[in-house]
């Protein structure tokens, strides 16, 4: 039986390197598995469009796909666009069927990358090593609550100092505040760590503002580590990401989905349908985003709430 071809979902950046280095990750991927068709494409901002790496399998006479989000974190992208995304690909290529693979962290593989990462810019010993975790931050509770699970993952049994969380957009603690309350905490020599998989626009962000800070406080070393890249680990995990969606076999954690349950102060989103990101490089005859147009629902309670298959379930 021919194994399904491998459709990687990722975020898009307004940073051309960072685009690239996610192009060149699917090159990778594809060179290290010959004879399985590998197609990548992002839901916003950066070409190919998600729609168009489809329309290659397809071209290429793909007829049943998985698709593994290259994302860290179970946030609205992984759980709601993409999903919607690939529900809208299902209609525009009848007998088209596919399963959606679950998003990449927190896993000891990438752990251990992360560890290296904060070994390649740390200036003293582990125990005096103080590392601030930097998620890209969300609106969903549950997508910042994994980011502190890394955080404390990557804690264990390494013998830093501590680890601290921040987030760079939408979320709080901000870079400033997580380096405030490292030096509180008694840190001297920290180093941030951006939970990031690629260069762009964000991470370098990240970077500036722990310069900033660094330079209003002296008395605390601050570097900044690397992203996590197109590490070695990084590959082996996508490709159990696919084997585990081929086999259908997902496991994943409902009990604080906000689009199911209802969280202080996100009540309005249980149940809420999810529709595809509006891509400027696809031709945008069918970008309605009116009510009931493109919209699928993605989650909800009942029992046609899966992982895997044909639906659009994300999460």
């Amino acid at each position: 039986m021919t194994k399904p071809a491998l459709l990687i979902a990722g975020h898009g950046t307004r940073d051309a390197a960072g685009a690239e280095a996610l192009r060149a990750f699917v090159r990778v991927l594809a060179e290290r598995s010959p004879g399985l068709p590998v197609a990548g494409g992002f839901i916003e901002l950066s070409p190919p469009p998600l729609g168009e790496a489809v329309a290659q399998l397809v071209a290429r006479g793909v007829r049943h796909f998985a698709a593994v989000p290259l994302m860290l974190v179970s946030a609205g992208h992984a759980k709601g666009d993409i999903p919607a995304a690939l529900a809208r690909e299902k209609e525009r290529h009848p007998g088209l069927s596919y399963a959606y693979g679950r998003p990449l962290g927190p896993h000891p593989k990438l752990l251990a990358v992360l560890a290296r990462r904060v070994a390649e810019a740390q200036s003293t010993e582990r125990a005096r090593t103080t590392v601030l975790l930097v998620g890209r931050g969300s609106t969903d509770p549950d997508a910042n609550a994994e980011v502190h699970k890394a955080a404390r993952l990557l804690w264990e049994g390494r013998g830093y100092a501590g680890v601290e969380t921040a987030f760079v957009s939408l979320a709080a603690p901000d870079v400033a505040a997580g380096l405030e309350r490292c030096r509180r905490l008694g840190a001297e020599h920290v180093v941030v760590l951006p939970y990031f998989l690629f260069t762009g626009v964000l991470p370098e962000r990240v970077a500036h503002q722990a310069r900033q800070w660094a330079a209003a406080h002296p008395d605390v070393v601050v570097r900044t580590a690397g992203v996590i890249g197109p590490a070695e680990e990084l590959v082996e995990l996508v490709t159990e990401r696919y084997e585990e969606a081929v086999a259908g076999d997902l496991r994943m954690n409902c009990d604080s989905c906000v689009y199911r349950i209802a969280l202080p102060g996100y009540e309005d989103k249980v149940g809420a349908p999810q529709q595809p990101h509006f891509h400027p490089d696809e031709d945008g005859t069918d970008h309605d985003h009116g009510p009931g147009h493109g919209q699928t629902r993605t989650h909800g309670p009942g029992p046609g709430h899966h992982h895997h298959g044909d639906h659009a379930h994300a999460h």
